[in-house]
């Protein structure tokens, strides 16, 4: 097996211009964005996604028979290291959340005049979706346990259910739509996916829920204007064409597995695109400011934390690449990289979370107030403990598909000394025994 962990040099050319403009284009100008709405900012940064298509990098993680470039999930995955320094960066490459997930499902799971009307104009970035599956009342990192509904009724279904965190659902376009569609099949043959388009009778989208990310008080009503909110929707009796069901009744488990593997590595790579970029502060921080008169960085203690946020930096990226290699690798959509998507999925966040602290720490009262990025991207970056699957869960995924390869045994353990001594005696004794009366 070849071992290699060079980055081809054409490729790496591409790597650092987006370096650049993530850095000297995206991050600057969105310090001066406040206050705008979507339609201004959707203005601003038409030109900055039209240089990104003259570069060949829009769409990075689609097929080019879909309108993407192709690249491979090793290759993506550097591309997310680079755009998680900025929550807004994936936006301005088309590949952002949840949008990157629904072309992905569209891509698979549509049929040609579905693609046409939904996944064209996405691809293009003339249309906004929302992914909406999570409810507040049933542990939504089991999808089994849904109770949002589709009946059908002639050639129409009727949807009736309450979610939440409907990601930019209070401007987007349309949602892909987790609705049980026969709650007698099994588990994970019960639901369906759907296209719900925005205006629809019986769709409400009844406010953009607060959070850490984004702390306000949640009153009915209260609807982002802007990309970012997580809305809160509740369907009754909302009528969909059968025309708007992907894929057949039933699929809908299979088809929101092939948006989830590429989606959570480049969470975690975008995960580790932000602890860089803490990382960077940290080490500036520690270089510059002097305490007892001398640099914080020839403190033992900030040298512990600077030392402790390196290795977990350089560990996490190669745990996070060997699992795109795998996919790579598997061509199909991360199900032979499950073990190790789940892993990384826990994982990487949690490190993200303790190396930005530290970076916090080390600016001590400046690192808590909003003169620093710190504070926002601690808040940001909590969520991803619990998004698209919650630390626990991701880990119970993990122990079956180690165990499937652990043959179990009777008696005593496979490396009992006494046992395994006395079977040596009978395979090698002689030979021992010849070697000792040597002379």
């Amino acid at each position: 097996m070849a071992w290699d962990f060079t980055t081809d040099p054409e490729f790496q050319k591409k790597l650092d211009w987006i370096k650049d403009f993530v850095d000297n284009t995206i991050i600057p100008l969105d310090l001066l964005c406040d206050g705008l709405d979507q339609a201004q900012l959707d203005a601003l940064w038409a030109p900055l996604k039209e240089e990104v298509k003259k570069q060949g990098l829009w769409a990075p993680h689609l097929e080019p028979e879909d309108g993407g470039q192709g690249m491979g999930q090793v290759h993506l995955a550097l591309i997310h290291e680079i755009l998680g320094r900025h929550s807004l960066a994936p936006e301005m490459f088309g590949c952002q959340g949840p949008d990157s997930g629904n072309m992905e499902l569209l891509a698979v799971g549509a049929t040609p005049e579905q693609k046409e009307r939904w996944l064209d104009p996405l691809i293009r970035g003339e249309v906004r979706s929302t992914f909406s599956m999570t409810e507040p009342f049933t542990a939504s990192s089991n999808p089994t346990e849904m109770t949002t509904t589709a009946v059908r009724d002639g050639d129409d279904w009727l949807i009736n259910g309450h979610k939440w965190f409907a990601s930019n659902g209070s401007v987007s376009d349309f949602t892909l739509l987790f609705a049980v569609t026969d709650p007698d099949a099994p588990p994970h043959q019960r639901a369906s996916m759907f296209v719900v388009e925005k205006g629809t009778p019986g769709m409400t989208v009844v406010r953009d829920v607060g959070s850490m990310s984004h702390p306000h008080v949640s009153e009915p009503g209260l609807l982002y204007d802007r990309i970012g909110g997580h809305s809160e929707v509740v369907y009754e009796n909302c009528r969909v064409p059968n025309e708007n069901l992907i894929g057949a009744p039933g699929e809908g488990f299979l088809l929101s597995q092939k948006r989830l593997g590429g989606g959570r590595i480049h969470h975690a790579m975008r995960c580790i695109g932000q602890a860089q970029y803490a990382f960077e502060m940290m080490c500036e921080r520690a270089a510059s400011r002097q305490t007892r008169g001398r640099p914080l960085g020839q403190m033992q203690m900030v040298q512990d934390m600077i030392a402790e946020s390196y290795t977990q930096l350089e560990t996490a990226r190669l745990v996070v690449m060997r699992a795109a290699w795998q996919m790579d690798q598997g061509k199909d959509h991360g199900s032979s990289a499950r073990t190790e998507i789940s892993m990384i999925k826990y994982l990487v966040p949690k490190l993200t979370l303790e190396i930005i602290d530290r970076a916090i720490q080390i600016h001590g009262a400046l690192g808590y107030t909003t003169d620093m990025p710190l504070e926002q991207m601690y808040r940001q970056g909590r969520a991803l403990r619990i998004a698209d699957g919650a630390d626990e869960v991701h880990k119970q995924a993990m122990d079956p598909q180690i165990l499937k390869e652990v043959d179990a045994v009777e008696g005593w353990p496979s490396e009992h000394l006494p046992t395994r001594r006395e079977a040596a005696r009978k395979r090698f004794g002689d030979l021992v025994e010849a070697a000792r009366n040597r002379r």
